[in-house]
């Protein structure tokens, strides 16, 4: 599957900055990536209509069991509401015994900055995989 390409449900307001928050999911085995990739895009349907999303990217690499999710926000408020609301809660629970690794990295940026490229992503993620300082 292609990458889902930076949308921005929300423009933001020029001058301000922005929550940003990556993920890497890693699924147990091939038989999870459906499920998995079902409701993933439930909640990409979420976020299309949430209030306080700035923007937002996913790159699905089913084959090998692995989803990466790129998004910003207005505040963590909003980003925090986002995740405790319909289907994303549920979905959260609901996937956590096919998870094999997940992963997560947060940081501000200036909205100027947006969309953030995945290259960034990617190494704010490894580097919080290996445990060390995010660049």
């Amino acid at each position: 599957m292609p990458t889902l390409p930076w949308i921005t449900p929300n423009p933001p307001t020029p001058g301000t900055r922005a929550v940003v928050m990556a993920s890497r999911f890693e699924v147990r085995s091939l038989a999870d990536v459906p499920r998995f990739f079902a409701r993933s895009l439930a909640v990409w349907r979420q976020l299309r209509s949430t209030p306080g999303v700035l923007g937002a990217s996913l790159i699905a690499r089913p084959l090998r069991r692995t989803f990466w999710t790129l998004s910003a926000w207005e505040s963590r408020e909003a980003l925090n509401a986002f995740a405790a609301a319909e289907p994303h809660r549920s979905t959260m629970t609901g996937l956590r015994t096919t998870m094999r690794e997940s992963t997560f990295t947060f940081w501000d940026t200036p909205v100027e900055h947006l969309p953030i490229p995945w290259p960034d992503a990617h190494a704010r993620l490894d580097a919080q995989r290996a445990g060390a300082d995010a660049p």
